[in-house]
């Protein structure tokens, strides 16, 4: 009864302790396995004793095996293969050339530096070579990196952690028995990764149709039979084949979530929440388990060796294996400082210190120190530093340019012009052909097709663009284009014009902005511009007539005269939103009504054909009550 007591008490408080460190790490607004490590190692028997995962005894490798299949499986969940699609030839590059960069650069600089022997050096670098998704995920939605260097570094923490476990445990293999023979290695390799993959396909294929024709299933219980079928699976390949279970579920994570399965999203949540769980509990377990001793007792030459791992073989292999991507070098440069080894470096390191120690073999310990080191510096470093490094850069998801603007009409023309001036891309989507010439002419690129089509806006690049605006005549279809775009694409601003109160339409979660002005008529404008009936307008707003710059634009817009189309500050260009609070500084560009007849402006010189151009119109920068001064000043001089 005193040792179930004390099973329960380790687990109870690994879980407090595991959630509390997330709640707390979510409002000092840090990666949560910083947090994790120091605590796990703060009630662990280095700190204050409270926390002794040798209890647990084997069942510790039994909570690792399952809370491991947990996270990789959800980590599967979150590939979206459309999107690897634009960075598959590097993210292939990085799993298999990577993989090798980071093998040998790691063991030579554990043998060279850190005076391990070869067979512990490669052992090392074998663990180290995967970069954590559970560490990584978290830390991309802090900073909002642009969209491909996130799908690239997604796309890697996921795909690399079962093929880098599996090439540890072949070289835990082949050190325990002495076979040295490198095509038995790769044989081996290759056997747990195919195994895995294949169950793992064959299982995701299940979980979906699970998914799409158990319709007798409440969605909870479909949860927790996806739960039942992803363990089951695990079990099955490590059965057949050990250690190809790791492989089996990502793959089932991946062919579920490209499935077209209804309701995904509620899986999504519920496995989100026991990866949050799992690594919570595992983290606080193996960093308790930690002894700080073995840790300096390493001496300063594996300190040396993780600087290397970090800074000389980590963007050797980004160099190598991005050289002929399309990502400039503020993109590399950032892939190659964020590489976090995580959770599954940590129980493969953990587990293979208990079976070198049970075979008799030296540096089981080290190994796990020297693991957990690398764990500590990177997550530590490149953790809370990834975010000032990002914005340091300019590659956050608010720094990406260009737009894609659903609607080919004369207004969407002339808010591309802007844009295209810039030197920023700009796609236009449309299914009506009229002003396609007049977007040709301009030099624009247009894609004649429905923008309801997801295919449709991967091929406009909408994946890195930064702005998303949807102003066909139709408000009803520009309000679901951008709902679609928002959920799918999710760029950094998404915009609409549609004919409603944003305030009484958009929930306080909806990334979709009202474009331009509330119950904005597309058409009428349109109008104007073909007419004629319109000046194109720029005004600065200054700190001294802040208020009255204000009020005065306000009452244009209200009368139906003024239309805000895009507003520029601190050097950035943006589509106008409806609701927008204004600053000192901003550069509003305008179009103003101008009710003048037609012949009469081309008796003045102006033509339909006149492009126009941009300039400060009188009726806009003069205040009202300065001009009525100079009006009074002018008569009682005449007078």
């Amino acid at each position: 009864m005193e040792a179930s007591f004390e099973i329960t008490l380790q687990m109870v408080i690994a879980v407090v302790t595991g959630i509390s460190a997330q709640v707390l790490a979510a409002y000092l607004r840090v990666p949560s396995i910083v947090l994790l490590l120091l605590l796990g190692i703060l009630l662990g028997s280095d700190g204050i004793g409270l926390l002794h995962p040798h209890v647990l005894g084997t069942g510790l490798e039994v909570i690792v095996a399952l809370a491991t299949a947990i996270i990789l499986f959800e980590g599967g969940l979150n590939l979206d293969l459309q999107e690897l699609g634009r960075v598959s030839v590097s993210l292939q590059l990085l799993v298999t050339q990577g993989t090798l960069i980071t093998l040998l650069g790691g063991s030579m600089a554990a043998h060279w530096l850190g005076e391990f022997p070869w067979n512990i050096a490669f052992l090392y670098a074998s663990i180290v070579v995967v970069t954590g998704p559970t560490v990584i995920s978290p830390l991309l939605k802090q900073i909002n990196v642009d969209r491909q260097v996130a799908t690239l570094l997604e796309g890697e923490g996921v795909l690399i952690d079962p093929v880098g476990a599996i090439l540890a445990f072949v070289v835990l293999d082949t050190i325990m028995n002495g076979d040295t023979d490198p095509i038995n290695a790769i044989i081996g390799l290759a056997m747990r990764l195919g195994v895995g993959a294949a169950i793992g396909a064959a299982g995701g294929y299940l979980m979906s149709l699970i998914f799409k024709r158990a319709n007798f299933l409440s969605f909870e219980l479909k949860n927790l039979v996806v739960l039942a079928v992803l363990w089951g699976l695990f079990t099955l390949a490590q059965t057949i084949r050990s250690e190809s279970g790791v492989m089996t579920t990502v793959v089932a994570g991946v062919v579920f979530a490209n499935s077209s399965v209804p309701e995904e999203r509620l899986l999504r949540s519920f496995k989100g929440q026991l990866t949050i769980l799992s690594v919570s509990v595992l983290f606080i377990l193996l960093a308790a388990d930690l002894s700080i001793a073995s840790v300096f007792a390493l001496g300063w030459g594996s300190l040396f060796t993780v600087l290397v791992l970090m800074f000389v073989v980590r963007p050797i292999n980004i160099l190598f294996c991005t050289w002929n991507s399309d990502l400039n070098w503020r993109q590399k440069l950032f892939l190659s400082w964020v590489a976090p080894r995580g959770i599954v470096s940590a129980s493969v390191a953990s587990l293979f210190a208990i079976l070198l120690t049970q075979r008799g073999i030296n540096g089981g310990d080290a190994i796990k120190a020297l693991v957990f080191l690398t764990i500590i510096m990177t997550v530590v470093c490149q953790g809370l530093t990834a975010g000032w490094v990002a914005k340091l850069l300019q590659i956050t998801s608010k720094e990406a340019t260009g737009a894609v603007i659903v609607g080919c009409n004369p207004l969407s023309l002339l808010i591309a012009r802007f844009f295209q001036e810039r030197e920023e891309n700009v796609v236009i989507i449309d299914t009506d052909s009229e002003f396609f010439p007049q977007a040709e002419a301009q030099n624009l690129r247009v894609i004649a097709s429905s923008a309801l089509d997801a295919d449709v806006l991967e091929e406009a690049g909408l994946a890195s663009m930064g702005t998303f605006l949807a102003m066909t005549n139709n408000g009803e279809v520009n309000f679901v284009l951008a709902q679609r775009a928002a959920e799918e694409f999710n760029p950094p601003r998404v915009l609409a014009v549609f004919p409603r109160d944003p305030q009484a339409t958009l929930s306080a979660n909806s990334k979709v902005n009202q474009a331009f002005i509330p119950d904005l008529g597309v058409k009428t404008w349109n109008e104007y511009l073909n007419d004629g009936r319109v000046k194109l307008g720029t005004t600065t707003l200054n700190e001294s007539e802040f208020s009255s710059q204000q009020e005065h634009i306000q009452e244009k817009i209200r009368t139906g005269v003024l239309l805000p189309l895009l507003l520029e500050r601190e050097e950035r260009l943006q589509i106008m939103p409806a609701i927008q609070e204004w600053e000192v500084g901003d550069r509003i560009i305008y179009l103003l009504y101008d009710p003048r007849p037609n012949l009469l402006k081309r008796l003045s010189g102006a033509t339909q054909s006149t492009p126009l151009s941009l300039e400060k119109l009188p009726e806009v920068e003069e205040v009202p009550l300065a001009k009525l001064a100079q009006l009074s000043a002018s008569e009682a001089a005449g007078g």
